[in-house]
């Protein structure tokens, strides 16, 4: 079976409404946002995750930014980054990150990164730079930060916190129970006591900055383990929270137990806004960066000044 074949056997086992329908007309926009990157050498995680949603941010001339590298020190099986050796982080890459995001016009900037473990503070001093150069060019701008866990240091958090970011997001990802296959280096208590942390410590200093978590469904959990993910986040402070279903990126990528129906994601956004969340969104395409401005603005509104 040719690759054509194959590709149009996965694409019948999906869902009608898991197919990604993308609009015509937008290729220019698309071919602009993705020629803008190249220009400036930056890498987003929308293609290196193989991001479902890539074609339609693109064209809205807006991307995730992943700094540090492009291959990840460890090996979740949910991921499509490779795993390998990232090489020492680009020094000008927090500029170029900041030049991408004036060219744009963004109003909501998001970055995120590979997990540096072999950094001693994992990365966090980029993330600090990247922040403080995307808001010396974009003062007005709302610059949401997705970390990895540092490996749980303090002092990482408080540098990235003492950064300003105004939404600090880390994910879960998955159940506790899955955690040994999907996510063999993390920890999930080790990733609440995260978030918990940044929340404590941007409530002593007085800073407005909102916590954000995401999970996926449809790797095998139950529902009373995602209501359970759910409680232990808000017990953490967590503000925000996404859910999204979970697609396998290749076939030596942990395979999908089941697709999530667009009515049960429906029923966990409403369930996740009564339980306190300040917003919320769930759906099968929803990520953690995916419409994040929308998600964010709806609920803190769009007078909203940054940090």
């Amino acid at each position: 079976m040719g690759p054509e074949a194959s590709a149009a056997k996965r694409a019948r086992r999906f869902p009608p409404w898991i197919r990604k329908r993308i609009p015509a007309g937008d290729e220019a926009a698309r071919a602009g946002t993705a020629r803008l990157l190249a220009d400036l050498g930056l890498a987003t995680v929308c293609s290196g995750a193989h991001c479902p949603n890539l074609a339609e941010c693109y064209a809205r001339g807006t991307a995730t930014f992943l700094i540090l590298g492009e291959s990840c020190t460890r090996s979740c099986r949910f991921c499509a980054i490779p795993t390998a050796d990232p090489g020492p982080p680009r020094e000008d890459e927090p500029e170029a990150v900041a030049e991408a995001a004036a060219r744009l016009g963004l109003r909501h900037v998001v970055v995120t990164s590979v997990t540096r473990d072999d950094l001693a503070d994992g990365g966090a001093g980029y993330f600090a730079r990247t922040i403080r150069a995307v808001r010396d060019r974009l003062p007005q701008a709302v610059i949401e930060v997705l970390t990895p866990d540092f490996q749980g240091s303090r002092a990482a958090l408080d540098a990235v916190l003492d950064a300003r970011p105004d939404i600090f997001n880390h994910n879960v990802e998955t159940v506790p129970r899955l955690y040994p296959a999907i996510r063999p280096e993390a920890d999930y208590r080790r990733s609440l006591d995260v978030l918990a942390y940044v929340k404590r410590q941007a409530e002593a200093r007085g800073l407005k900055t909102w916590t954000k978590s995401g999970l996926m469904v449809g790797l095998g959990e139950t529902p009373d383990e995602v209501r359970g993910v759910l409680v232990d986040l808000r017990e953490a402070g967590c503000d925000i929270v996404t859910i999204g279903q979970y697609l396998a990126p290749s076939a030596a990528h942990a395979p999908v137990a089941r697709f999530v129906e667009p009515g049960e994601f429906e029923a966990w956004e409403a369930e996740a806004r009564a339980m306190g969340f300040r917003a919320a969104a769930s759906g099968p395409f929803v990520r953690s960066s995916y419409e994040a401005e929308r998600v964010f603005r709806e609920r803190a509104g769009s007078s909203y000044s940054a940090t």
